[in-house]
């Protein structure tokens, strides 16, 4: 099954922090383990914790504004984005360019309270899912995470929901064709 990027949103405590030596960052959790996102109506998405241990170990995250590529943040490599994993979620810190009027717009916006919003984006490279009473509970336990956000509106947007709603039956697809063919291949063996 072919996997689309996804991104996944979530209302954050964002808090602006200067340091003595005239630092400013932008930090909070990008993600909180375990807490379910409703999709669409009877879907929901949890993210299982230790899902970004290895991008976080492996990829060169960078923390954009909204999403947009055009806007970084701040990025692992060059030491401006820091992240790591915990038994709540995945937080993270990105250090403010003084010298970037776009950063330091973010940056006032984000301690005004005007944006309190967070995403990453990611690509899931396992997950499971269960059905209970009706209602289809997804968890993602690798996430393939390219970048983090600052974002605007933290909800899922309508096209997000519809490429989730097409992976869901995809997978759905594919699962009951498995079956159908386990179920052919167990006949073959008892008519041979």
């Amino acid at each position: 099954m072919d996997k689309e990027k996804r991104q996944a949103y979530f209302k954050s405590k964002l808090e602006t922090r200067a340091e003595p030596d005239g630092g400013k960052y932008i930090e909070g959790y990008w993600a909180v383990f375990n807490q379910e996102t409703e999709l669409w109506p009877g879907t929901y998405e949890k993210i299982a914790p230790g899902a970004f241990d290895n991008s976080i170990k492996n990829n060169d995250i960078r923390c954009l504004y909204n999403h947009d590529s055009g806007f970084v943040l701040g990025r692992q490599s060059a030491q401006t984005l820091e992240l790591k994993s915990d038994n709540h979620g995945l937080w993270g810190r990105v250090k403010i360019n003084d010298e970037d009027s776009q950063a330091v717009a973010a940056y006032a916006r984000v301690q005004r309270g005007d944006i309190t919003g967070c995403s990453f984006g990611f690509w899931p490279i396992s997950e499971e899912y269960e059905e209970m009473n009706g209602e289809f509970h997804w968890t993602v336990k690798e996430a393939d995470t390219e970048e983090v956000s600052v974002c605007t509106f933290p909800a899922y947007p309508q096209t997000e929901i519809q490429a989730r709603k097409k992976d869901f039956g995809n997978s759905i697809t594919k699962r009951i064709e498995t079956r159908k063919q386990a179920l052919k291949e167990r006949l073959g063996k008892i008519n041979a």
